[in-house]
């Protein structure tokens, strides 16, 4: 079982994400304020932190970027969720530091798959 902090401010999101993750074995903690994901992050010390990128007050680049800057944080995977999956916007995901992205409305099996590529084998097995 992975522990997976979810950064999102959409409450039908969050829940469709979460319900995911629990289906398969994960603890999931949601985060909807992302003022408080990277305090969050630290005291729950996640496996693996999903983030939309379009989040009212801290950006989720800003807040990949900020998790990046974090000792303890740097090399926790994360996965990008972006409704704006643009021109120049898997580069910028990138560069933040994201080590995935999933444009929304979301494939289920793309997801999950994303999810599994990016834990450890052993937090993988439900």
């Amino acid at each position: 079982m992975a522990r997976i902090m979810v950064v999102e401010d959409n409450a039908l999101n969050i829940k469709l994400f979460c319900d995911l993750l629990s289906a398969h074995g994960h603890e999931a903690r949601p985060v909807t304020d992302s003022r408080i994901a990277l305090e969050t992050a630290l005291e729950f010390e996640p496996d693996l932190v999903i983030t939309d990128i379009q989040l009212p007050y801290v950006s989720g680049l800003d807040l990949i970027r900020s998790m990046r800057g974090e000792e303890r944080l740097i090399h926790v995977p994360i996965m990008a969720v972006t409704a704006y999956a643009g021109h120049g916007d898997a580069e910028r995901i990138y560069a933040a530091g994201a080590q995935a992205y999933v444009s929304k409305p979301i494939s289920v099996a793309r997801f999950v798959a994303e999810v599994s590529a990016l834990l450890p084998k052993e937090a993988t097995a439900a």
